[in-house]
């Protein structure tokens, strides 16, 4: 069993950056790939990035490639999503998963979430 948490979220201005933390409990977190996803009001999950057991490897959607990046801390239990250059329509709910798979981009194959945090971009 793996307990997410996810920090950080809030209110920014378009072009600022926000660093998301998603923070796990039990000793098994460097087992999983860990995923972030976010949720706007009325549309789907959507896949932003995925980073692999060790942290060697990231994978991201195309709409957040080159503004987004993933890095965790094993030794911490967390797993972080950096978020620069932000717009009006990143706003969302945003979540961290973990998976005992790499590569999944489809929410449905992660094995737990967190609750989620409010990211909020004002134009």
């Amino acid at each position: 069993q793996v307990q997410l948490i996810e920090s950080g979220g809030g209110l920014v201005q378009a072009g600022g950056s926000l660093r998301l933390s998603c923070t796990a409990s039990g000793r098994t977190f460097s087992s999983y790939a860990m995923g972030w996803f976010r949720q706007a009001p009325g549309k789907e999950r959507e896949f932003l990035g995925v980073i692999s057991w060790s942290g060697t490897n990231t994978y991201y959607a195309d709409s957040v490639k080159g503004r987004f990046s993933i890095s965790r801390d094993n030794a911490k239990n967390t797993v972080y999503l950096q978020m620069n250059s932000l717009k009006p329509e990143d706003t969302a709910v945003y979540y961290c998963a973990a998976n005992s798979h790499w590569r999944r981009i489809t929410a449905t194959t992660y094995d737990y979430w967190g609750q989620g945090t409010q990211v909020t971009v004002s134009s």
